[in-house]
């Protein structure tokens, strides 16, 4: 008994690590696909794991099981960075499940597999937008779930992505000595996002706008103004310095 038991454990064994090399393990129940790809998952072997999962999720639509195949599908493309298929996955979950257990962690996903599409800063940040509001959705609609903190992280990690493109249009109009477009970003971002490490260097561009537009009384008055808001702070220090340059 225990050199048969010793001879299924090193078959399976061996099954599984042969789908490491490319050959996907032969299984002879659906059940048995679904454990497979859950244990190659766990082994970190997302590739594989995808290509059972997509099988499941294919063969059983009226399973109970299949929105956990599908979440975990979402998952695999998640980890081999492949974000326009992770988003299709979770969207079908969301769309087709959303009684599911997995459902909030799917709405999470989902504005990571947004995220993930993103570009650069020097670029549309379309789905930069787009994740912003699924993990928004996802605070809202699922108070309590166990992500709820890293969403909460997420979320002003990306406000402040945002809030840093929409600062450097007016500094670069700024630059171009061009108040008024410079003066309606700065206050964009003092409006959108006041919260963020942006906003104090968007009064400073505020109050360096109104110079360019000869409002040198008001542009004094804010410096002041921010003095006393950051005391101590580097951003009340640069604003010090701008006044007393004003002020000469």
């Amino acid at each position: 008994m225990r050199f048969g038991f010793r001879l299924v454990v090193g078959i399976g064994l061996f099954v599984i690590a042969g789908c490491g090399a490319g050959t996907l393990p032969q299984v002879h129940s659906e059940p048995e696909r679904l454990q497979v790809a859950r244990r190659l998952y766990a082994a970190h072997d997302y590739t594989q794991a995808i290509e059972l999962f997509k099988t499941y999720v294919a063969n059983n639509a009226g399973s109970a099981d299949v929105d956990e195949a599908i979440y975990q599908l979402g998952q695999g493309y998640l980890m081999t960075k492949d974000y326009p298929s992770a988003q299709i996955e979770f969207e079908r979950l969301l769309r087709d499940y959303p009684e599911s257990d997995s459902s909030a962690s799917a709405s999470f996903r989902l504005g990571e597999a947004l995220f993930g599409q993103s570009r650069g800063p020097d670029f549309d940040q379309d789905y930069t937008h787009k994740a912003l509001e699924q993990w928004e959705s996802y605070r809202d609609t699922h108070p309590g779930h166990w992500l709820q903190p890293e969403a909460a992280r997420r979320i002003q990690s990306t406000r402040n992505r945002l809030a840093s493109k929409v600062l450097a249009s007016g500094e670069l109009y700024l630059s171009l000595k061009l108040g008024r477009p410079a003066r309606a970003y700065f206050q964009r971002v003092l409006d959108d996002y006041p919260e963020t490490p942006q906003a104090g260097e968007a009064s400073i561009g505020l109050a360096l706008a109104d110079v360019l537009t000869h409002k040198r009384q008001s542009a004094i008055a804010r410096l002041r103004e921010l003095e006393t808001q950051y005391p101590g702070q580097p951003i009340a220090v640069r604003a010090a310095k701008e006044r007393a340059r004003l002020e000469r």
